[in-house]
This record gives C-alpha cells, structure tokens and sequence, in this order.
C-alpha cells in the first residue's frame, strides 16, 4: 500500500502572504506525514482513560455506601487500604506472583506505549510536489526483483525483510551456479538509491551455504 500526499507549492499565491501560508502548510504537512508513519497511541489512552474512570467510579460507589452506613459492595475502602498496607501478609504467594505479574505487564505496556516512537513498517519517498508513504512490503517487493535479476535465480530463492534502517537480502543460489555478494549488493543499494526512501536503509546480503537444484 501507498499513499501520495500532495505538497504545498510556496510559489502559489501572493507573494506578499507567502511566509504565513507557507510555514503553515509546512507545519500540516509535517502532521500528515507523521501520522502515516507512526501508530496512534489513542488505543493505549482510551484503555487508560476507562480503567480510570472505573476505578474511580467503583471508589466512589464504596465511599457512598459507607457513608451512609450500608455495607460495602465488595470491600470497604478501610479493610482495602489496610490489607494493601499489610502486603504480603496474608495473601498466598502463588496469587501475589500472579497479581505482580499482571500489574507489571499493564505498567510495561503502558510505558512502551508512551516512549516508543511507534513507527508504522512505512517509508517516506520524497519527491518535488508529493510525498509518498509506502509500506515496507512494497519496497522489499521490488528489492527482491534487482536481488532475483542479479544473483540469476528464481524469486522463490530471494527473500528481502525491510526495516526502518536495515534491508535483509536472503539468496539461496542455484547449485554449481555461482552468486556474487557484491552483485547483489550493488543492485540492491542501486535500486534504494533510484526509491531514495527516507530513511535509507543500509543493505545486507545473506547467501545460504546450501543451493537449490536447478529445473
């Protein structure tokens, strides 16, 4: 998949407005594109956002009922804040690991998700008027076939993994045909030179130690 996004051209309009406008479309454009390139963090703020309001809400419930003299219904805030205190005491271990456990997968996920960068498998291709996001698929897709035409084998034998600063060729030559690493390696830099995405990956060439048999 791909998408091509229309760029403002600076020499539209009136010279005279061009600094605003300009700077403006600059800012939107820098928007757009970071939003095809990284994933939106609004899942992992929704998901904070209701456990909040629950628990915030179920504190609410207990601190009314014991307000006005009805038992609670499930655990009276006190009895929590005091078996909370009294931690690990008289909670079985097996259940302590189990709840540590959960509780820190919950704060890891919600760590990740607030300092990762989150990029989608996308590069940018920068071109004078556009800018066009494309997926990492499509990039390895047409690294496999300079990798296929120069090591001379069949594309069943080429696999090409793209990532944001790396691209992996894997070839299993033909038996008794000979492969050049370097061959590969040219085309394949040449054909990223020709996409100019940005980033630009840097190559690595894999030849497996064991051929195919040739048809």
């Amino acid at each position: 998949m791909s998408s091509v996004i229309e760029r403002q051209n600076p020499a539209d309009g009136d010279p005279g407005d061009a600094a605003g406008p300009v700077n403006a479309g600059s800012f939107d454009m820098r928007r757009v594109l970071h939003r095809e390139t990284h994933s939106s963090r609004a899942a992992a703020a929704g998901i904070a956002a209701v456990l909040v309001v629950l628990v915030s809400l179920y504190a609410l419930l207990e601190s009314a009922v014991r307000a006005i003299g009805q038992p609670p219904w499930l655990i009276d805030p006190q009895s929590a804040a005091e078996r909370i205190v009294a931690l690990p005491s008289g909670v079985p271990p097996l259940l302590l690991g189990v709840t540590g456990a959960v509780v820190t997968a919950a704060g890891l996920f919600f760590f990740l998700s607030a300092i990762l960068p989150g990029r989608r498998a996308r590069h940018l291709l920068e071109e004078p008027r556009v800018a066009v996001v494309v997926d990492d698929e499509v990039i390895a897709s047409a690294l496999a076939r300079r990798a296929r035409l120069a090591a001379n084998v069949t594309p069943e034998q080429v696999m090409v993994v793209v990532s944001q600063r790396q691209a992996v060729v894997n070839v299993r030559p033909t038996s008794g045909v000979p492969v050049s690493e370097n061959a590969v390696r040219e085309a394949v830099e040449d054909e990223l030179r020709a996409m100019a995405p940005i980033p630009l990956p840097a190559v690595r060439v894999n030849l497996a130690e064991s051929g195919v048999i040739g048809a």
